[in-house]
């Protein structure tokens, strides 16, 4: 950024352009900042202090405008704010980062985030299938609706650790041990939890201090998921090249839904070979035990696996530039204070999270709720028939979701799969409840494949696009996607299930009165869509993120940046017009004082009774 001499030539010149190489667009050290936060040569003339009016600053598309000029050559030009002028570098940072070019697709490193995550959300998906027989183990006093809704609470008390297990493995994985350690120490610490539930004393034997136990072992269980799924990603991810990102990043998604595959299989099969009285009072202990068949294999997996080259090269980096901080007695900071401390890493995180908003709520409604919603709160089938329906759309969607993961790295920009994605899903969640009404076991399969396979579009690409948005900086890249997957999974997926319990019992005595009425058929059908019309504003969240808030390295490769750039040029160009008309005006009304007037060409006589300027007298006069 130069400074310039104050010239309306210049006013249409005032916009930094920003080159699509790789090079560091940081100003020159040998450059001096001025006194309005802008950098000028020592030989340009320095300019006056702006007027408060001149600070302002429009956001517009996330940016303010004042960010994106950076300009200091015209006198409408709006001066940066030190956090706009950090936030401003910290883009171009981001945007000239080199790319990573030690990926090449280890198959170790794979099978352990598919592994690990088979393991930890059959761990945690089995708890949600067998929540109402869990409900009736540890609250037997409440009833049917009170015994579902306080098993889902204790669900909720696990997603509600899993932020804070995402900074505990975040810095463990960016910092401490690496990311290959913090696989390990995840996976033992969700092994003891979920065996020692499968023991656990019910309400008759312990009383109140059963459903203690119970949400404290959950709570270990969120505390250990919040590293797994992130660590899983960042590893798979950092070891794939460029071209296979997204498909590799698929097959972990897979993965974790494969956990809830296998948690359904065995939760199927334990209620089609026990009774149902064997089931409620011990036969749902059986799926927490075979944790301990697992867990051995998985362990034996991950210690085969390699650790992330591109971490361990930044680490490097990082362990010599604590050395100087040590010889400078400077503290090194933790990941989650440097990622929080950045203005750019904010805004990414929180648009991370507005994307996730609609993916997270949609995985969980139709994969963990809408089983308990065909058999405990409709009674339109049994619970095993419900879970035969699911496992096989669970099957359907792994399908669709490694296809569109390898169709995610054909695409320019990955996320134009994803705004296709939630498009479909903004529309296939009410038709989801509304084919729920058709009576027919076919349309109740369809209601979800149809939800299943949008899912699956939006989903495709979307771990490559998470590792993505922090793979500028490798030392918190973990934190990173671990604190925005997990805060989007708590805020969104942990509240699925009670928020959608609530809408359906709202819905259901709506319909019930609905029903009584002069209403056909179709009016009716109205209040039975409002749990899928709650992801559908989720949905619209997600469009404006991934417009507005969000950036993401391939807005260089298909001209996003530069569309971005022209975007706010021709509006402040279009501000300057309007501001070059509104004192024209007040020229021409005789207001504003001599300010503006050519002293060389005349003179104003001033009005004695309002003091403004009056007639004009020119210099022959």
């Amino acid at each position: 950024e130069r400074g310039e001499k104050e010239n309306p030539e210049n006013e249409d010149r005032d916009v930094m352009m920003l080159s699509e190489d790789s090079e560091s667009h940081f100003p020159p050290p040998v450059r001096k900042e001025t006194i309005d936060g802008n950098f000028a040569d020592a030989a340009a003339v320095p300019r006056s202090v702006p007027s408060s009016s001149e600070r302002g600053g429009v956001i517009v598309g996330g940016i303010p405008n004042s960010i994106v000029s950076g300009s200091v050559g015209s006198s409408s030009t709006l001066p940066l704010t030190p956090e706009e002028r950090l936030l401003k570098q910290e883009e171009e940072s981001f945007y000239s980062a080199h790319d990573n070019k030690h990926g090449d697709d280890n198959i170790w490193g794979l099978l352990s985030g598919v592994g690990g995550n088979i393991y930890e959300w059959y761990d945690f998906a089995v708890y949600g299938l067998l929540a109402s027989e869990i409900g009736e183990a540890f609250f037997p006093q409440s009833s049917k609706e009170l015994q579902l809704i306080n098993s889902f609470g204790v669900y909720l008390a696990a997603f509600l650790m899993r932020p804070l297990g995402a900074i505990v493995f975040g810095e463990l994985g960016d910092r401490i041990a690496g990311r290959k350690n913090a696989l390990v120490m995840s996976i033992i610490l969700i092994t003891v939890p979920s065996v020692t539930m499968g023991l656990l004393p019910t309400y008759e034997m312990w009383g109140t201090a059963a459903p203690v136990c119970l949400v404290i072992l959950r709570m270990f269980q969120g505390l250990s998921v919040g590293g797994q799924l992130a660590g899983s990603y960042v590893i798979s991810i950092e070891q794939s090249t460029s071209s296979n990102r997204g498909f590799r990043g698929s097959v972990c998604d897979a993965s974790s839904v494969g956990g809830f595959l296998l948690a359904s299989g065995v939760t199927t099969v334990v209620r089609h070979i026990f009774t149902e009285d064997a089931v409620n009072r011990w036969a749902w202990r059986t799926p927490f035990w075979f944790s301990l068949v697992l867990a051995p294999i998985l362990y034996k997996i991950v210690k085969r696996s390699e650790e992330s080259k591109f971490w361990s090269e930044r680490n490097d980096q990082k362990e010599a530039e604590n050395i100087i901080r040590e010889n400078e007695q400077k503290q090194q900071t933790p990941a989650v204070v440097d990622l929080f401390s950045s203005p750019f890493n904010r805004r990414q995180l929180v648009g991370m999270v507005g994307v996730m908003s609609s993916s997270t709520s949609s995985f969980y409604m139709i994969f963990m709720w809408s089983p308990v919603y065909l058999s405990h709160l409709r009674g339109i089938m049994s619970e095993a028939k419900a879970d035969l329906m699911s496992f096989f759309v669970v099957a359907i969607y792994i399908t669709c979701l490694l296809f569109c993961g390898k169709l995610s790295d054909a695409f320019p920009h990955r996320m134009d799969l994803m705004r296709i994605g939630v498009t479909g899903v903004i529309v296939a969640a009410p038709v989801m409840f509304g084919m729920f009404e058709s009576e027919s076991y076919l349309g109740y399969f369809l209601g979800q494949v149809q939800y299943a396979l949008c899912l699956a579009i939006l989903h495709g690409g979307m771990a490559a696009w998470e590792v993505e948005l922090w793979m500028a900086d490798p030392t918190l890249s973990f934190t990173g996607v671990a604190i925005g997957h997990n805060i989007a999974a708590t805020l969104f997926g942990g509240t699925m299930p009670l928020m959608a319990t609530f809408l359906f019992y709202r819905s259901d005595g709506l319909a019930s009165r609905l029903a009584g009425g002069d209403l056909d058929a179709w009016e009716a059908l109205y209040p039975r869509l409002i749990p899928g019309l709650y992801v559908s504003v989720l949905g619209c969240v997600t469009l404006y993120c991934l417009g507005n808030v969000i950036r993401h390295p391939h807005d260089v490769r298909t001209g996003e940046k530069k569309l971005r750039e022209v975007y706010h040029k021709e509006t402040r160009r279009r501000k300057r017009k309007e501001k070059k008309k509104r004192e024209g005006r007040r020229m021409a009304g005789g207001g504003g004082g001599t300010k503006g007037a050519k002293k060389s060409a005349g003179f104003l006589i001033k009005d004695a009774e309002t003091g403004n300027a009056g007639a004009y007298v020119p210099p022959s006069t």
